[in-house]
């Protein structure tokens, strides 16, 4: 299973995780060590680290691929463009956002200086690598019900690294701590799909029936 680990008691983040007696206080120790952390090349270029934010006990938590443009210059998770329709998304089925917990693959942009602009790009191996024993460590602390992966990446990284969200979106996999995983597609791909006959909207209703999946089976 991608989300266990072997615990060392002598790891610095699960000593610092230790002396916090409320998940929150754990939440945020954790949340500090990736804000300072420095295990791969992402951390050169970043103006903030995005660790995650929302609902310590959350039943529900949703793991993305990584930070964008916005998500870096605030610090947090899924607040440009994608982050709207992820919020919609969410109100539309009765999952307002405090409720949830909502996070990412690699919790620095990925991007590369293309023509003196940085343009984000798919976070590589060994990045999703460096920030998987935080990953890790928030899902041991929240123990969701359900992870929500969205996204070929968030799949890939969460479920199996020969996912495919074509055609295993909607599925679900049997996750760490009794928990269940499902993926569906990204805002962002919706996003780039466009308008009106372009597919979006096709798109969305396939969202729109994995998170309903997702309510039922929280209820």
């Amino acid at each position: 299973m991608l989300l266990t680990r072997n615990l060392d008691m002598f790891d610095p983040v699960d000593a610092a995780v230790g002396r916090q007696e409320t998940r929150e206080g754990q939440l945020e120790a954790v949340a500090g060590f990736i804000r300072e952390c420095v295990l791969c090349p992402l951390c050169r270029n970043r103006r903030h680290a995005v660790p995650g934010e929302g609902d310590a006990c959350a039943r529900l938590m949703i793991v993305g691929e990584g930070p964008g443009e916005n998500e870096d210059a605030q610090g947090r998770p899924f607040v440009g463009r994608a982050g709207e329709l992820l919020d919609k998304i969410l109100e539309s089925t009765e999952f307002p956002r405090p409720s949830v917990f909502i996070t990412n693959i690699v919790k620095c942009r990925a991007a590369d200086a293309v023509d003196g602009r940085m343009q984000n790009r798919a976070p590589m191996a060994p990045e999703v690598a460096a920030c998987r024993p935080y990953l890790v460590r928030q899902v041991e602390i929240i123990q969701p019900r359900v992870i929500l992966c969205l996204g070929s990446p968030a799949g890939k990284s969460v479920i199996d690294p020969g996912f495919s969200i074509t055609d295993q979106r909607g599925e679900w996999f049997d996750g760490p701590f009794g928990s269940r995983i499902i993926a569906t597609f990204h805002p962002a791909f919706i996003l780039r799909r466009g308008g009106a006959g372009s597919g979006a909207r096709d798109l969305k209703k396939l969202v729109w029936e994995d998170m309903k999946a997702i309510k039922r089976y929280l209820d």
